[in-house]
């Protein structure tokens, strides 16, 4: 059995691995919060991670640490839930719908696009191109006989794709005028005390032990029980920053040290047409937010972050961080999450029958 090479980060004693990881993980979140990069904390250590897993290293973040990354996440967003915005999102409802199946429709297409012209298995590319969370399509793709590996792949060179076209777009655009500033942790501080930070802590791991078995229910979960607790007066919601910047870095660590070699060595010549899928993808989508945005008489930014199909998590912290109107992201990701899952085995079928 060939030895790793010593560039290899294989070739490293694992506590070392993790030492590395970790400095400079925090290292690349904290120097892109320093210049104000929307998601810095969490697309930092993200990026580190996928040099990590491509270079070879054998550590993983445990998914129980990710899980918790994910409930501290919800439970932040809960904090924007008011009676306010679920009367906006209530008279709204329809627009989300249509956006909603619109967004699914495209990614349809997408994935029929990807079997014609890129060579994937019609199922792994009905899979892979879904807009629902990762690791839930992940999942349910190995139940219908797709290719994991290959459905992965396309699943994070998306989420790659989304938040690096998603942080551009927050920086360039900038703060929407009528973003609500009511999400910053400084807001979330004003409340702070050990009671609250300690009932904050048990709303997170309570919700994500009780959505353990329900796709994306580490985030949905500690959410819904946030915002029940917060609107109804009996929890302030208080996660101080080194929490916060504790689950960025845990989400993007995970994500990132997924890509390694052998998955890339195996879909290298499928890569491109991937890429093009998943910016075709996150360019029509752009495009119905910009109409929708007109429709709704909304921002662009918070609709671009609604409509945009990546991660329910990664969206969550970039419209966090810019003051995007959280409500309606947290609604139309949550809304077309349930709607993939439901709907997910009938495209897949719909783009294999095309296909052939």
């Amino acid at each position: 059995m060939p030895r790793p090479s010593p560039l290899s980060l294989s070739a490293w004693p694992l506590a070392l691995q993790w030492l590395a990881l970790l400095i400079l993980a925090g290292a690349a979140g904290q120097l892109l919060k320093h210049f104000q990069v929307p998601a810095g904390q969490f697309l930092g250590p993200m990026l580190v991670a996928i040099g990590f897993g491509v270079s070879g290293a054998s550590i993983r973040v445990p998914r129980q640490a990710f899980r918790l990354g994910q409930g501290s996440v919800g439970v932040l967003a809960a904090h924007s839930m008011t009676m306010a915005v679920l009367a906006s999102m209530a008279q709204s409802w329809h627009v989300m719908l249509f956006a909603t199946l619109l967004t699914v429709c495209l990614s349809a297409l997408v994935g029929l696009a990807l079997v014609r012209l890129g060579g994937l298995a019609p199922s792994t590319a009905a899979w892979g191109t879904a807009p629902g969370a990762a690791s839930a399509m992940v999942a349910m793709a190995d139940d219908f006989g797709a290719d994991s590996r290959v459905v992965a792949t396309m699943q994070y060179v998306r989420v790659v794709c989304v938040v690096m076209i998603g942080a551009l777009a927050s920086h360039w655009i900038g703060v929407p005028a009528g973003g609500s500033q009511a999400h910053s942790t400084e807001v979330v501080l004003q409340t702070f005390t050990l009671l609250n930070l300690g009932l904050t802590l048990g709303t997170i791991v309570l919700g994500v032990l009780l959505g353990s078995r329900v796709p994306a229910g580490a985030l949905l979960v500690p959410l819904l029980i946030g915002g029940a607790l917060q609107i109804s007066g009996l929890l302030h919601i208080t996660l101080p920053g080194w929490l916060l910047a504790l689950a960025y870095g845990a989400i993007g660590c995970y994500i990132g040290l997924r890509f390694d070699r052998p998955t890339l060595r195996y879909v290298w010549t499928r890569l491109p047409a991937m890429i093009f899928g998943a910016v075709l993808l996150i360019a029509l989508c752009a495009l119905s937010a910009w109409l929708l945005a007109h429709w709704l008489d909304k921002d662009f930014l918070s609709v671009y972050l609604a409509t945009s199909p990546g991660g329910l998590d990664a969206m969550t912290i970039i419209a966090v961080d810019t003051h995007a109107d959280v409500g309606l992201v947290l609604a139309m990701q949550t809304l077309r999450l349930f709607a993939v899952i439901v709907s997910g085995a009938f495209f897949a079928r719909l783009i294999i029958k095309w296909a052939s």
